[in-house]
């Protein structure tokens, strides 16, 4: 990495010398006679290093470290002196210095020093270009809300999101994107600049879970040789993001419960208990209600997690959403693999709308992904989708959502559907809204309980 290097030192035998040094390979580098000339030029320009004099005439050095603050926050300061001390060393760390040299006859040790400073400056520049990226891609602004299900669900996660110590439960099918909503809700909050440690919980054996969760003290079982920071100390400051958490077993559970009721945890091989500051989003497919019903789900542990519970909205259900979804997936997909794809046709359009998506967006990422790569011109055409979405048998009723009601809309194909196979879709959905509940389902059908199983007598038993 080439820089920039400003050396400041009232000698000028030694600040030719440092210039040349670094000169050689290839920096660029200018030189100053005092703090003052040098604080003026910061006026203009901002380098990446400066080397800066401690003992000089005027300004000295630990005085001109307060004048650069300000003007170049971003700038490494490496302070230079033929009398160091401790006491100056703390004093300039303090002010933000980076580093301490001692000056040699030979300075010799400049190089190791600006070496380190430079590998230091690389690795700031690609985490702050990482985390903007981060930031840009969970931004809100760039959540495709187009249906009211999904626009009112953004207005909930800009509410959370600023409540950096509520407990979030996401619940939605496989694949609607609940660790997704769960990292905009870290990067949108006060908890952003912090880490976000996701974990998956059918991935964790159960006697593991105390040193994974916990961590370990150096010596507490064999192969420990050294101390280990668990899960919620890596989530210190940020959010802990646990995937699936419905797939945790009882004792498993139990031990959880025991960190959000203290806030503290304590490492296998330790004594004392270690405080804990983080954000808790859990995330699960399953209705965990029926599971603390059915005896699998703690009800202590589910109430500690419902503080505020969003469900995500299966893909079928929020149909605006898709073609905004695939034109996304399009893009980035188009731009990995070196193409310039920049539509989808009406047809191709159609059959994606129409898909029931079981994978949700997970599948449609996968299908757009698939088709970007068949594609042969600018267009994504209908042969480009796979076999299965092309073949899809038309559903005459699908379920959208408006103001969070259902809303029962049929399509019939003439000619391909008959009435009395919309009657009975349309019956078979109201079950299914209903979770299965006879009398609720008439209810949403506006009639009588016997009349809807007599209309079930007739046709094919669908529950």
């Amino acid at each position: 990495m080439r820089a920039t290097i400003f050396v400041t030192d009232d000698d000028e035998a030694i600040r030719s010398s440092i210039a040349r040094r670094l000169t050689r390979r290839q920096h660029t580098v200018r030189t100053f006679e005092s703090g003052e000339a040098l604080l003026d030029a910061l006026d203009h320009e901002t380098p990446d290093i400066i080397l800066l004099d401690l003992k000089m005439p005027g300004l000295n050095g630990l005085e001109t470290l307060k004048g650069i603050r300000p003007k170049a926050p971003h700038t490494l300061v490496i302070l230079l002196t033929a009398y160091g001390t401790v006491e100056d060393a703390v004093e300039a760390m303090k002010l933000g210095a980076y580093d301490f040299l001692i000056k040699s006859v030979d300075l010799a040790a400049v190089d190791p020093v600006v070496n380190r400073a430079l590998e230091y400056l690389k690795l700031q520049r690609r985490v702050a270009f990482e985390m903007e990226g981060t930031a840009g891609r969970y931004a809100l602004h760039n959540l495709i809300a187009e249906s009211p299900r999904m626009r009112t669900l953004v207005a909930q996660i800009q509410e959370l999101a600023q409540n950096p110590k509520t407990t979030v439960l996401l619940e939605g099918e496989t694949g609607t994107g609940k660790e997704f909503i769960a990292r905009v809700i870290h990067h949108n909050g006060p908890r952003g600049s912090g880490p976000f440690v996701g974990v998956n919980c059918t991935a964790i054996p159960h006697e593991l879970f105390e040193s994974e969760f916990f961590g370990y003290e150096r010596g507490a079982f064999t192969g420990a040789f050294q101390r280990k920071p668990g899960f919620c100390e890596q989530a210190e400051g940020g959010t802990l993001f646990l995937d699936e958490i419905g797939d945790l077993d009882l004792p498993m559970q139990a031990k959880l419960l025991r960190v959000l009721q203290e806030r503290s945890i304590k490492r296998l091989g330790g004594r004392e208990d270690i405080e804990v500051d983080f954000r808790l989003i859990a995330a699960t497919n399953r209705e965990l209600r029926k599971e603390v019903q059915q005896g699998r789900f703690r009800e202590d542990l589910f109430f500690r997690l419902n503080v505020v519970s969003l469900q995500l909205p299966p893909l079928r259900q929020r149909t605006e959403d898709i073609i905004p979804l695939c034109l996304r997936a399009l893009l980035n997909h188009s731009r990995e693999f070196g193409k310039t794809i920049t539509d989808i046709d009406a047809e191709a359009r159609t059959l994606l709308q129409r898909y029931p998506y079981p994978g949700n967006i997970r599948e449609l990422e996968n299908i757009i992904e698939r088709a970007v790569i068949f594609c042969k011109g600018n267009t994504v055409m209908a042969g480009d989708l796979p076999q299965e979405i092309r073949e899809a048998p038309i559903t005459p009723v699908t379920t959208l959502r408006k103001d969070l009601e259902p809303i029962i809309r049929i399509e019939m194909a003439l000619g391909q559907h008959t009435l009395e196979e919309i009657e009975h879709a349309v019956i078979e959905e109201a079950l299914r809204i209903a979770h299965y509940n006879k009398s609720q389902a008439a209810k949403l059908l506006g009639m009588t309980r016997f009349a809807l199983d007599r209309r079930l007598k007739k046709g094919t038993e669908i529950i």
